[in-house]
């Protein structure tokens, strides 16, 4: 039986981290032997009188139920739930949706982010080997998120950062400029992860298509609305599959089939370009 009550979430902090974006941390109360959640899945957070949406994990769960999350303010739910003071209680049901996979034992791994789409990447990356590198592109440096994460990152991982106009320190242009330039640089990688601005996501499996790579070692996050969680609502298909329940990361030769069986016609089913 489906359970669609929302527990009771605390809220126990938040600061802003990028333009019209700020970092919570939330709080329930955790129940034996449930799952926590992995990097790339997403809950739903709801504000009594208000709404429900799902957003994603920054970190997951810990063993007494704290976690943080990345969000935007788009609307009038997370208006709302910028208004909030530490304290105050809000719904949560979750983890939902299927996460990153395990990162291989061997090889290169690359990681590329796209504006807020870097949140959905943060807990694989707080894990990752040094082997990883990530590319990180945003518009400028004020649209930049998860500024305490990424100081970690670079003092452990290749962080690569590039944005829309060049700003001192920093280059501008086109991210996908530096992606072809790593792919170029050595062995083929094992697994390439992508998350951001769609575009940009299917942009980047059609670079690893032209370097040669196989499309089921791409993986990228995808978003829709995503309403219930559960499967239920039918407002986040993408071709027959549910994001929310066979998503949001999809491999890239499952997510190319999604759109053959369902007859769409996408930038991402062209043939392979140059970047």
């Amino acid at each position: 039986m489906i359970d669609l009550t929302p527990r009771p979430l605390r809220l126990l902090e938040a600061y802003a981290d990028g333009e019209a974006a700020r970092h919570f941390t939330f709080a329930f109360e955790p129940r034996r032997d449930e799952p926590r959640g992995r990097p790339g899945q997403f809950f739903m957070l709801a504000l009594p009188g208000v709404g429900e949406a799902a957003f994603t994990y920054v970190s997951t769960p810990d063993a007494n139920g704290r976690f943080s999350a990345l969000i935007r303010r788009t609307g009038s739910l997370t208006a709302a739930l910028f208004a909030l003071e530490a304290g105050a209680v809000l719904g949560y049901r979750g983890p939902f949706g299927r996460p990153w996979p395990e990162l291989p034992a061997t090889g290169r791994v690359l990681a590329v982010a796209g504006g807020c789409g870097l949140a959905p990447l943060a807990g694989l990356l707080e894990q990752a080997p040094e082997r990883l590198a990530l590319v990180y592109a945003a518009r400028s440096r004020a649209h930049q998120v998860l500024g305490r994460e990424r100081e970690r990152w670079r003092a452990r991982l290749r962080l690569i950062e590039t944005l829309d106009q060049g700003e001192a320190g920093l280059p501008g242009g086109n991210p996908l400029t530096v992606v072809r330039q790593w792919l170029g640089e050595g062995e083929a990688p094992a697994l390439v992860l992508s998350c951001g601005p769609e575009a940009l996501m299917l942009a980047v499996a059609r670079c690893c298509l032209e370097a040669g790579m196989a499309a089921d070692r791409v993986w990228l996050s995808l978003e829709r609305r995503m309403h219930c969680g559960v499967g239920l609502c039918g407002h986040c298909y993408i071709g027959a599959s549910y994001a929310c329940l066979d998503g949001p990361t999809y491999r890239y030769d499952d997510y190319l089939q999604l759109l053959a069986a369902s007859g769409q016609v996408a930038a991402a089913a062209l043939p392979p370009q140059p970047c």
